[in-house]
């Protein structure tokens, strides 16, 4: 096996390049054109969300999505400690302060430490949630479908409703994945909360190259976040702008990219599911191994594949596996370091976060490539045993 095996890119089978090139022949590339729109509608259809509102990223998504969630300055947002930095940054972004908590056995923040949390350490006063320790509100709760695995939103859903808290989903990982149990069932992730957002960066399920997309079943808050997505524009040929606004727009060429992969996705949901066997059906025999298992309660995508280590059976740490499989030709990663021991965030409040660090230390990425062979996850399975 001689060729370099990465982690995660893209696969372009289908009707990619026949789109892309109409938007370069008609010379509609920019934020304007029929896929734009279309791949919106396209997006909300798979979905069921009611309305889908293309931006040019996954973070910028997140930032406008709590912006319209209500978040002000001042306030705080809770947001898990094991996730990639951009729900963070994007918390910081409109100049409020995250809460971290720890996560579950599927790398997903712990409903249950998050509700005692907001049982123990919160009031409610005036139809909002107040920190006991800060005095600060409390406006949202960003939950991260890690790896595409669906968070246990049941229980949390309900609180939050009580205590007048925002649920903005990071589903930026997990498009394809459906609750098939409990009170959700049926639904796509990111159409839970009062706005999900989703990722098409270029290791996702599918990509845009870069993009993102704000699911929403209000009409008010579509309208407010393509306004505020597009430069705020309240009189567009004469340049009036009443509030400050974002170049936050996809490109029509963009767009277009992504129906493309949109038309493939349950080829490519099939093939993951696949993948996520046969890695399970290696590893699983091996004493001290495991591939990180998806919670029942979901269809999930099987996006990225987790490499769960015992260091008492298995003798070596994540990042010296690591180290051994880059000799081999094969790229893998450790999970994000923690985000509350990161510099920027080190001084705000963290709640009881154990099992992350454990993940954190016994976790690891694996190449997950729709178009991974057999072959390949074989030589990677047998690179790890041996």
């Amino acid at each position: 096996m001689n060729s370099y095996i990465p982690l995660s890119v893209p696969s372009f089978n289908g009707n990619e390049k026949k789109y892309v090139s109409e938007c370069i022949e008609t010379e509609w590339v920019s934020s304007a054109g029929k896929y734009v729109d279309l791949f919106e509608k396209k997006i909300a259809n798979y979905t069921k969300s009611v309305y889908a509102i293309a931006c040019v990223n996954g973070t910028s998504a997140l930032q406008i999505s709590l912006n319209l969630a209500g978040v002000k300055s001042g306030d705080e947002v809770i947001v898990p400690a094991l996730t990639f930095v951009a729900p963070v940054n994007t918390i910081i972004y409109n100049k409020a302060d995250p809460i971290f908590m720890d996560v579950d056995s599927f790398y997903n923040i712990c409903s249950e430490k998050t509700i005692d949390f907001l049982r123990k350490h919160t009031f409610f006063k005036n139809n909002f949630t107040y920190n006991k320790l800060t005095k600060k509100r409390i406006s949202a709760i960003i939950p991260v479908h890690i790896w595409g695995n669906a968070a246990m939103l049941d229980n949390l859903f309900a609180i939050c409703k009580d205590r007048n808290i925002a649920i903005v989903e990071d589903a930026s990982e997990s498009l394809g994945t459906v609750y098939n149990s409990g009170k959700f069932k049926d639904n796509h992730t990111g159409t839970i909360g009062k706005l999900g957002c989703i990722s098409f960066n270029g290791n996702k399920i599918i990509t845009t190259g870069g993009g993102g997309m704000i699911l929403t079943n209000s009409e008010d808050l579509a309208q407010k976040a393509k306004y505020l997505t597009t430069q705020a524009k309240d009189d567009p040929v004469n340049y009036i702008h009443n509030e400050v606004g974002y170049n936050f727009r996809l490109t029509n060429i963009q767009a277009a990219l992504g129906v493309g992969q949109l038309e493939q996705l349950e080829n490519i949901l099939e093939r993951k599911r696949e993948i996520n066997l046969r890695y399970s059906e290696n590893l699983n025999a091996i004493n001290g191994l495991k591939i990180s298992s998806t919670p029942s309660y979901a269809s999930n995508n099987n996006w990225l594949n987790i490499l769960q280590i015992d260091l008492k059976e298995y003798h070596k740490t994540p990042i010296e596996l690591m180290k051994r499989l880059e000799d081999k030709g094969i790229q893998t990663r450790p999970v994000w370091y923690l985000n509350h021991k990161q510099k920027p965030f080190i001084n705000y409040q963290s709640f009881k976060i154990e099992l992350a660090e454990k993940l954190l230390k016994t976790s690891l990425c694996l190449p997950s490539s729709f178009s991974l062979s057999n072959s390949q996850i074989d030589y990677i399975s047998n690179s790890i045993s041996n």
